[in-house]
């Protein structure tokens, strides 16, 4: 048997269990992995040579394939440098497949190169780590890597899905000879059949008995991937049965006249009568993370009597606003899709079925106050005579933005302009952002993996600190051509000059905005991309349609304003919440 079989085989049972998708950073150590995926004609690989943005390349991948990604790189340092995009990924539930080479650990501790305990080295980031044997002359040995990789792959994508780690220690000689052909032997696949996830009967009686109880009922969805079906059965809820529906940008909800969507304008200053006023009995609560600290201030501030949260298999209590009253073990759609059904039945069985429920002073209050919340942010973003900043570029972007396309949003100030934005529903654009753990350190990587799974645009929207930290993204040529780059680059961490506390502070520049004076012209040069620069806003609506046409390569609009402009703006917002609308 060809000493690379066991690595052979294990790369044919990633085709078999369907993975397409590998990223690979070039190693020594990690040879044999590279030569397997390489020459197996079932997979789609990537080189990335900084370990950093490949694991963010992964990301962005696997959340628009939802299947996992597989990351190969070698031993030592380069694994540490998965790191930030596995916590990413765990906390975003995106499935990967870390595969790390590694040295036989009797050489660790014994000033070998390369070597550090890579053993656990992702700790409670990942959901599981296997360490694979290091010697395959017994058939146990087979057998266990085998095992262990189907289960890998397997747990991976059972709910919730996340990153899981297979450390490969390999010997040398671990390149083949020149005439060593690579034949999978018989490759074993073990099927894990999903569990239905089905509340009882008795279940739905008590839930269904404790919304007739509450008459104030609101929903809240977090962060979620662009679902029709939630907006279908979001939007019978709330014509239905008057059931306010609230979500930020992450929860790809869109401006719709019924859903709420300006939710951080909204909560800002509100007096304790206006919060009174939209304060609900029954608090829903699906999806992810929130963006904003806002929208769990006011629930943590002003808790409904009752709080629910739905989610698939849930493995820890999610409690954050402090008064979770029930964990409802549901896939969210299905769970809401079975309420809508209940909810008619009850009706029917109490004959009024044909009659449409009395109009909800509840639901009208979060309406009127998501109404003047949008004729704020219009009021301040139309103001004459200002000049091009952050915020009323990002606004001029996503009112572009082509149908049906996907949208990144970067972290710091871009995903919260584009928070106080909004869409429109009718642009149906799929939102994502890297919410997981909130760092700017992958968010070009993850825009750049997402356009390799799609042949539909995707628009990364991002300041200048995350651009210039993440530009490995754009090493590994080519570039996909349906990846546009709207770098919003105001010379600064702008965010900082934003928030009150080192906004007070004279130590902000440079200790916080770390300011550069980088243009990204030979970045984008360098990158093959095409690239566009303007300062003006009437120079900006002119650039945008060719921007968003399609082209033979990706494009780069460096979109320049002025760090004052940005803060005195967003401090006539700020002041415009006191003021009656």
């Amino acid at each position: 048997m060809p000493i690379l079989q066991p690595i052979v085989d294990l790369v044919e049972l990633l085709v078999r269990r369907g993975i397409t998708d590998v990223i690979v950073s070039p190693g020594s150590r990690s040879a044999p992995l590279t030569l397997a995926v390489a020459r197996n004609p079932g997979l789609r690989v990537r080189v990335m040579a900084d370990e950093r943005s490949a694991g963010f390349v992964a990301l962005g991948m696997a959340q628009l394939s939802k299947r996992p990604v597989v990351l190969i790189c070698t031993s030592g340092s380069a694994v540490y440098n998965l790191a930030p995009a596995v916590a990413e990924a765990f906390f975003q539930q995106i499935p990967l497949l870390l595969l790390t080479a590694d040295r036989p650990h009797e050489w660790l501790h014994q000033q070998d190169g390369q070597t550090i305990d890579q053993v656990g080295i992702f700790g409670t980031h990942v959901k599981r780590s296997y360490d694979l044997p290091a010697d395959y002359t017994h058939a146990d040995s087979h057998w266990a890597i085998n095992r262990s990789v189907n289960e890998a792959i397997t747990l991976s994508q059972l709910t919730p899905p996340g990153p899981v780690h297979v450390n490969v220690p390999i010997r040398e000689p671990f390149y083949p000879s020149p005439d060593e052909v690579f034949r999978p032997g018989a490759v074993r696949v073990i099927e894990t059949l999903p569990a239905e996830l089905r509340l009882s009967t008795e279940t739905w009686r008590r839930l269904l008995d404790d919304w007739d109880d509450s008459e104030r009922i609101l929903i809240l969805v977090g962060q979620h991937v662009y679902s029709s079906a939630l907006l279908t059965a979001l939007r019978t809820i709330s014509e239905e049965f008057n059931v306010p529906v609230l979500g930020e940008i992450t929860a790809n909800l869109g401006e719709n006249g019924l859903f709420i969507t300006h939710t951080d304008t909204i909560l800002t200053q509100l007096t304790d009568e206006q919060a009174a006023s939209l304060r609900p009995d029954l608090l829903i609560t699906i999806g992810n993370s929130l963006l904003t600290r806002g929208l769990k201030t006011f629930f943590r501030r002003y808790p409904a009597r009752q709080h629910w949260h739905v989610q698939p298999a849930p493995d820890r209590i999610n409690d954050s606003f402090q008064r979770l009253t029930r964990l409802i073990s549901a896939e969210p759609i299905a769970f809401l899709q079975q309420l809508v059904n209940d909810l008619d039945y009850q009706r029917f069985r109490q004959g009024m079925d044909d009659e449409p429920d009395e109009e909800s002073e509840f639901l009208t209050a979060w309406q009127r106050a998501d109404q003047q919340a949008a004729k704020r942010v219009y009021k301040l973003l139309t103001t004459a005579n200002q000049p091009l900043t952050d915020w009323s570029a990002v606004q001029q972007v996503l009112a572009q933005l082509p149908v049906n396309s996907h949208l990144q949003l970067a972290n710091s100030m871009p995903v919260r302009y584009a928070n106080l934005c909004g869409l429109q529903e009718n642009q149906r654009i799929s939102v994502w952002a890297n919410r997981g753990v909130s760092g700017i350190d992958g968010c070009l990587s993850t825009a750049v993996g997402a356009a390799l799974q799609t042949d539909q645009l995707v628009t990364l929207v991002i300041g200048d600190v995350a651009f210039f930290y993440d530009r490995n993204a754009l090493w590994s040529a080519p570039v996909p051509a349906n990846l546009r780059i709207v770098l919003v680059n105001n010379d600064s961490g702008h965010i900082f000059r934003i928030i009150d506390g080192p906004g007070k502070q004279p130590e902000l520049e440079p200790y916080f905005e770390t300011p550069h004076g980088y243009t990204a012209r030979r970045t984008a040069e360098d990158a093959g991309l095409l690239y566009h620069a303007c300062r003006e806003a009437q120079e900006l609506t002119s650039l945008l349609p060719a921007f968003f046409a399609p082209s033979d390569k990706a494009q780069l609009l460096e979109i320049t304003t002025d760090k004052y402009a940005n803060q005195e703006q967003f401090q006539r917002y700020k002041a415009s919440l006191s003021l009656p609308a």
